[in-house]
């Protein structure tokens, strides 16, 4: 490592490897989200849209665009990171990975920081073209990119702990189908959070996604579900959480060594 504080050849090799790979499946990796997303706006901001007069002083189709630009975030953040780590897993290249001079912190760095540049560069397409549709407003905007960088980072991680754990691509799929969908949907993407029913309003105060997307709507209209301390202190307590189960698998080789 020639005296360096990180082993940046080795984690750049990784973080280049796995943007690599976005290119080569660009159309699953880039097209497929920004059209299902326009699809989103189209559904939701036009034709429900027209009929809902506005959400919290906010007019519907403006509203949702902090909630769809959350989901395509967090969701894509997710997938970049348990594939990227995964398919070494699948190839049996991942010994190679753990036997390199690189430590457990390096490792999760490159592979984290590749997912989450993936999910901002989407999330960010997804922004432009919410904006072709819908006049948009960023009243805070240095907190806005704060909030996707949060949101990407914490939701790569989770995808990290996900792509370790899983042992084949049922199990990959799974947490995502019925863990994550869910918690986005009742997350408040399409609506504000106090519209639910109790008792579906109490439980979902326990979704970290009802944080961030509060807070990255907060950033754009200075209103959210929960106020922007709230916001912070949940998505700092679920990055801490799961940087703390990365170190314990990483600790034991958890389904990393047979």
């Amino acid at each position: 490592m020639n005296g360096q504080l990180i082993n940046i050849t080795g984690v750049w090799t990784i973080y280049r490897s796995e943007i690599a790979r976005m290119k080569r499946t660009v159309w699953q990796s880039v097209a497929t989200p920004v059209i299902t997303t326009m699809l989103y706006f189209v559904v939701f901001g036009g034709a429900i849209g027209s009929r809902i007069q506005n959400v919290g002083g906010v007019g519907y189709g403006a509203f949702i665009v902090p909630g769809l630009v959350m989901l395509s975030l967090l969701t894509q953040s997710v997938s970049n990171a348990s594939i990227g780590i995964y398919f070494p897993k699948f190839t049996k290249t991942i010994s190679e990975i753990l036997s390199a001079p690189l430590s457990f912190g390096e490792v999760t760095f490159a592979y984290v920081s590749a997912a989450a540049t993936k999910s901002l560069f989407l999330a960010s397409i997804i922004m432009g073209t919410a904006a072709i549709f819908i006049p948009v407003h960023i009243l805070h905007p240095g907190w806005m990119i704060a909030f996707m960088l949060l949101t990407s980072i914490a939701f790569s991680l989770f995808g990290f702990i996900l792509g370790i754990w899983a042992e084949n691509f049922e199990q990959l799929a799974i947490v995502p189908t019925l863990v994550v969908t869910p918690l986005t949907f009742l997350g408040g993407a399409f609506y504000a959070v106090d519209m639910l029913p109790q008792p579906w309003r109490t439980i979902n105060m326990v979704n970290p996604v009802v944080y961030l997307v509060s807070g990255f709507r907060w950033s754009f209209y200075g209103t959210g579900d929960v106020g922007v301390g709230a916001s912070l202190a949940f998505t700092a307590l679920f990055m801490a959480l799961c940087l703390g189960v990365l170190w314990w698998m990483f600790r034991t080789g958890y389904r990393l060594k047979p």
